[in-house]
């Protein structure tokens, strides 16, 4: 049996992972295994199963990608999401993202960014950053690491810089922000 591999839009965390591997179980649909954006079958779908998987990955805000553009932007949402949290190796941070990208993806990086921003409507890079002002907004809110600190773990120049930045994308001081909690925290998918 072959392995068709599905890919998954909006899968952005093991609680995700383990929300596709319960519809794949009770639709009775053998896979592999399922990891971020991807779903790999141990062979392929019947047109019912098929169905069965798009709505039930509609129902928990997930969605099935049909096209090879749709993926290649859906590959790199996961890398910047991975590399803008540090969810990657040591090695792999010091490396340039642009690099970074090319390298996991396959293409050129120009021809990346101009399907990521024809697609999203937005620059890699403002993605880039959004995600790590996520991240900036979740250690604000565990409250156990000071700003400085933060700025430190998310790879900023400074606390000043991230501060700047924080408040540039959400119009808020880092310490304003602080106060009011998680009022202002977005889903990853809705970034």
């Amino acid at each position: 049996m072959d392995a068709t591999i599905l890919l998954v839009k909006n899968m952005v965390c093991q609680r995700c992972v383990m929300a596709v591997e319960a519809i794949l179980a009770a639709g009775s649909i053998a896979f592999q295994k399922v990891t971020f954006g991807e779903i790999h079958l141990s062979g392929a779908l019947s047109a019912e199963q098929k169905a069965y998987l798009k709505e039930s990955l509609d129902k928990v805000g997930f969605e099935m990608i049909d096209s090879q553009t749709g993926g290649i932007v859906e590959k790199i949402k996961q890398l910047v999401i991975k590399r803008a949290r540090n969810e990657v190796p040591d090695a792999e941070r010091k490396i340039k993202l642009s690099l970074y990208l090319s390298d996991k993806v396959h293409h050129e990086y120009t021809y990346l960014s101009s399907l990521f921003s024809a697609v999203e409507g937005r620059t890699i890079e403002n993605y880039f950053i959004e995600q790590r002002i996520e991240k900036a907004k979740e250690l604000l809110i565990y409250d156990q690491l000071t700003l400085a600190e933060i700025a430190f773990e998310l790879e900023y120049s400074s606390a000043a810089h991230l501060s700047n930045q924080f408040k540039k994308i959400t119009g808020l001081t880092p310490t304003y922000f602080k106060a009011i909690g998680s009022l202002k925290r977005k889903a990853l998918d809705k970034i």
